[in-house]
């Protein structure tokens, strides 16, 4: 018998990236001699043949496997915000293995897709540039935080493209872009609200405080998050002695705190971000601040990973929150959640808790993922069009959006911190440390002031 050289024909590259060769074929197309002369070339042709034609019938089936539904975005995996970033990263990642044993998404896995933006605004715009012309994803969703988010709106609105921020305060108030949407639940007006529930605590106090200090990082949230407390300073007739932004490089906070005391204001409104607060409360402690009340817009104080990093220093804070582990605030959904994020979080070094982000992160994946379910698409144009005229089931409650992406509805909580002693992870698993002071239908104790008294206990 005898077995002639491939025609030109099948120049072609072998399936699975085989080059002829493979199969005891040699590279000129003649099959290589057994030990027993032609018989040996018989078996070594039928070797060849069999798993030859066994790539060719697999090939098809490798062919068919649906392309992944990809979501792009970017996240602080190092820098000062990724204590937060990476908690995200991983209530991600749950959504994703969750929808893909289900069978993924209208037929189709889900894949994300992601870059570190290492918490500088600066590499967020090519991050995103290369997510939609490089990556091709289907969707975006953004890094932690309004100065990670902003910097990428303008490339989704250049490319028509859906947008959904995470924790991004007013991000579309100046642009008013149709097809962003907002997973932050300070409702419609968010600016307004950052601050209000603060100083409506305040006046509701005997006395009232009269005047007030308000410092902040010189950064994009931060600007914000200190109108709001110009705008509720003057709506509540308490003076502003002292107001002023420190530059994001600070790590020496002690002559900030001697200039605010130098003012003597009753109460000091903080906006910050996580590293900052850390080293803006050790100030407090090591030179003292003779104040009423103190807290506000104190980013990261949320997360256990802080709080254990201040221990006592965190008593008598009055701040805004966002969820706490109590019975009127466990949403359908959010303790399973939660199990899962907590078995996984140690062996990924991150916060142990995640009861700040990654609830809020996970809820963005499961609207996405309604939205495409129900919408049977993936036009960013029908989906914005959806998720605009349709409530969503998350694991942090019901959420409808606003013209501008904003939930239709107002849903943060302010607490003050308590009882800490050490920086042991448990005391912060339940709600021991924490008493939520407004609204209403979450309050479980009344605020204790003023703050001189509340951090002795």
């Amino acid at each position: 018998m005898t077995w002639r050289k491939r025609s030109n024909h099948d120049e072609t590259p072998s399936p699975a990236g085989l080059t002829r060769g493979s199969c005891g074929c040699a590279a000129d197309g003649q099959v290589t001699p057994g030990h027993d002369g032609r018989m040996g070339r018989f078996k070594g042709a039928m070797a060849c043949l069999a798993v030859t034609g066994a790539l060719l019938f697999a090939a098809p089936a490798s062919a068919a496997d649906p392309e992944p539904i990809k979501i792009g975005f970017s996240m602080e995996l190092t820098g000062p915000f990724a204590v937060v970033g990476k908690t995200g990263l991983l209530a991600f990642k749950i959504w994703e293995e969750e929808v893909n044993a289900k069978g993924g998404l209208l037929g189709r896995p889900v894949k994300l897709v992601y870059y570190d933006d290492q918490s500088n605004p600066a590499n967020v715009p090519g991050i995103y540039t290369k997510l939609i012309d490089i990556d091709k994803v289907d969707l975006l969703i953004s890094s932690y935080g309004t100065n990670l988010t902003v910097p990428a709106m303008p490339v989704a609105i250049q490319h028509n493209r859906l947008f959904f921020g995470l924790f991004a305060l007013a991000a579309n108030d100046n642009f008013h872009y149709p097809k962003y949407f907002s997973m932050l639940p300070f409702g419609p007006t968010p600016v307004k609200t950052f601050a209000e529930g603060y100083f409506d605590l305040a006046a509701a106090q005997n006395p009232k405080p009269k005047t007030v200090a308000i410092v902040a990082t010189d950064a994009e949230f931060q600007h914000k998050a200190a109108q709001s407390a110009r705008d509720h300073a003057k709506r509540t007739g308490i003076e502003i002695v002292y107001d002023r932004a420190y530059p994001p490089s600070t790590v020496d906070f002690t002559p900030i705190i001697n200039a605010i005391q130098a003012a003597h204001p009753d109460m000091v409104y903080v906006s910050t971000y996580p590293s900052d607060s850390v080293g803006f409360l050790r100030a407090v402690a090591e030179v003292g601040l003779d104040t009423k009340m103190l807290g506000g817009g104190l980013a990261g104080l949320q997360a256990a990973a802080v709080k254990m990093q201040l221990g006592e220093m965190a008593n008598g804070i009055v701040n805004g929150d966002l969820w706490e582990p109590v019975p009127t605030m466990q949403f359908p959904g959010v303790m399973d959640f939660l199990k899962k994020y907590q078995e996984r979080a140690p062996g990924e070094g991150i916060d142990l808790l995640g009861y700040f982000l990654p609830p809020f992160a996970y809820s963005e994946l499961q609207v996405l993922g309604e939205a495409i379910s129900q919408a049977k698409t993936l036009d960013n144009d029908k989906l914005a069009e959806y998720m605009h005229s349709h409530p969503f089931k998350t694991i942090e409650g019901e959420i409808s959006f606003g013209p501008d992406g904003e939930w239709t509805k107002a849903r943060p909580i302010w607490v003050q911190y308590h009882g800490i002693k050490g920086h042991g992870v448990e005391q912060f698993r339940g709600p021991g440390t924490v008493t939520i002071l407004s609204p209403p239908e979450y309050k479980t104790g009344d605020m204790v002031y003023p703050y001189t008294k509340a951090r002795g206990q």
